[in-house]
């Protein structure tokens, strides 16, 4: 008579078989190109126009270069959050994900405007020229954002990695320009601001004990 499988002995398997579908990167990047699937079906079948989708791209971006640039200084807070440490080494995920939905950004905005008389001209205008500068340091981020490029830059590595807070500092600037107000930007801005202060207060403090007065 063959023994019947009890439940205990299934729910390892299962726990174990839900843990890697949710560590998965296969996972995390379906779950990055949602806010896409709106986007780009509305368009698809005409019940967005591309003008619309302008504005959700590029808030997608930046709130997905937002979350990137807060995991580092959440970590000096809370070093032992294991939640953390798994956001961590997805960050890069979180940035490569942030530089697609800045080119679609880019790319509707010279569909919507269709002239490159009209786009040479906008340069003219701090709202534009700031996203556009934002996006060209966003290109080597996102081409370095691989394991060779790790390994061939070295230290330089995270040199170039730093760029990504000027690039912040820009799509700030440009989210603020372009939009009625500033209020919306600084809404999603300003945890990334007060962390990024806390952090440098944080790791300043050890120096300035070791050297007082």
């Amino acid at each position: 008579m063959m023994p019947r499988s009890r439940p205990d002995d299934e729910q390892p398997d299962e726990m174990t078989m839900i843990k890697n579908i949710l560590s998965s990167r296969i996972t995390l990047g379906l779950l990055l190109a949602l806010p896409a699937i709106p986007l780009l079906a509305g368009m698809a079948s005409g019940t967005m126009s591309i003008a619309g989708a302008l504005h959700p791209s590029g808030e997608t971006s930046a709130r997905l270069m937002i979350i990137a640039l807060m995991i580092t200084p959440l970590r000096v807070i809370f070093p032992k959050a294991k939640w953390l440490f798994w956001m961590l080494r997805r960050r890069r995920d979180f940035g490569v994900a942030a530089f697609f939905y800045a080119a679609l950004h880019t790319i509707l905005y010279l569909v919507d405007t269709g002239s490159m008389t009209i786009i040479i001209n906008d340069l003219k205008q701090s709202g534009i020229w700031t996203g556009w500068l934002a996006f060209l340091i966003f290109v080597p981020l996102a081409m370095t954002s691989n394991d060779m490029a790790v390994r061939l830059l070295g230290r330089m590595w995270k040199t170039l990695q730093r760029l990504a807070y000027p690039a912040a500092v820009l799509t700030l600037l440009h989210w603020s320009l372009v939009s009625a107000g500033i209020g919306g930007a600084l809404v999603h801005f300003m945890p990334l601001a007060l962390l990024q202060i806390w952090r440098i207060f944080k790791t300043a403090q050890p120096k300035a004990l070791a050297h007082p007065g």
